[in-house]
């Protein structure tokens, strides 16, 4: 389904939320998260949009696509016994969650040799001996080949500067987490990357490579946070049209912020050249065009569509709702 992006919807999106009454709140890359008690706190999913570790601006209704895709996989999760955050979606843009406090790593899950960033699998292979996060790619892959299996790759999270690849002997040798710790970490990203591959397969797309976050609850035991499986979290190809475009060599058809990527990097963004800010790359038309394809991936993997009209009609009201939480 082709969604209209109109000219207003690029100046009415959510950029940042500001709730005083929150115990304390932290405004992240793209969401603002606020706790509301001992137990509970409020994520807002802004339309911000980030890539290379820069917030490059808005896209038109990409804060509920996210927020409401999460939620949808996040149901899956509870089919498949892996335990998450999510409590209640009581707008749109608003998730109450737990209290948790995350590990100092993010979990990625690859499946394929791709990507345009430095800590992509890509990079890797091709700067560093195809060695990524202590584990060794093999020999003779083209960009975009599938690997033999799906491998784990950490990376850390900083609040400054950019992330970088951290094997599993450097994570236990820094501390930044148990090695029992480490051993369920791994379960639950090999199992949640099976479930979203098969349902990615079942609706046409590819689940490329993803990103988890997870943490300790109150009782210490571990659970998935932020979102899960998204297209700000995770890399979709149309599957119908990959092995074509692989052979011929060509980048594959997307659904996810990789298309964002690449349209920076081709209007003129160099990954390797710290002196220049890719938001200055960023255009109205890009914003168009990923507005389409935020709403094309909810829909397709979903099978429900998002009535553009009713969002724009909703209060956007945000602090005014958080107070009722």
């Amino acid at each position: 389904m082709t969604y209209t992006i109109t000219a207003d919807d690029l100046s009415h999106t959510i950029e940042k939320t500001e709730f005083s009454n929150g115990l304390f709140f932290h405004h992240g890359k793209v969401r603002d998260s606020f706790v509301l008690d001992d137990t509970r706190r409020a994520i807002v999913v802004s339309d911000r949009v980030s890539a290379f570790d820069f917030v490059l601006g808005t896209i038109p209704f990409k804060g509920q696509v996210l927020n409401q895709l999460a939620a949808w996989w996040f149901d899956k999760l509870d089919e498949i016994n892996v335990p998450h955050h999510l409590l209640s979606v009581p707008h749109p843009n608003i998730s109450v969650v737990k209290n948790v406090t995350p590990l100092p790593i993010e979990i990625i899950v690859r499946a394929y040799v791709t990507g345009t960033t430095t800590t992509s699998s890509w990079y890797a292979y091709q700067h560093n001996d195809r060695m990524i996060s202590g584990l060794e790619m093999p020999a003779g892959l083209l960009k975009n080949q599938i690997l033999p299996k799906p491998i784990i790759t950490p990376t850390t999270k900083p609040e400054i500067g950019h992330d970088r690849n951290i094997s599993k002997g450097e994570i236990l040798a820094e501390g930044l987490v148990s090695s029992e710790v480490y051993e369920q970490i791994e379960q639950y990203a090999l199992a949640m990357f099976a479930c979203g591959q098969e349902i990615a397969d079942t609706q046409g797309l590819i689940l490329v490579d993803t990103k988890y976050e997870m943490g300790l609850d109150a009782q210490g035991e571990l659970v998935v946070i932020d979102e899960v499986h998204t297209p700000d979290s995770s890399r979709y190809w149309v599957k119908d049209s990959y092995k074509a475009e692989f052979a011929a060599g060509q980048e594959p058809t997307s659904l996810d912020k990789e298309f964002v990527r690449r349209m920076v990097v081709n209007a003129g963004y160099d990954v390797d050249n710290d002196t220049q800010n890719p938001k200055d790359f960023m255009t109205d038309e890009i914003r168009f065009t990923a507005a389409q394809k935020y709403l094309e991936l909810y829909e397709i993997m979903t099978g429900r569509k998002i009535n553009l009209e009713t969002v724009r009609n909703q209060s956007v009201d945000i602090p005014k709702i958080l107070k009722t939480l």
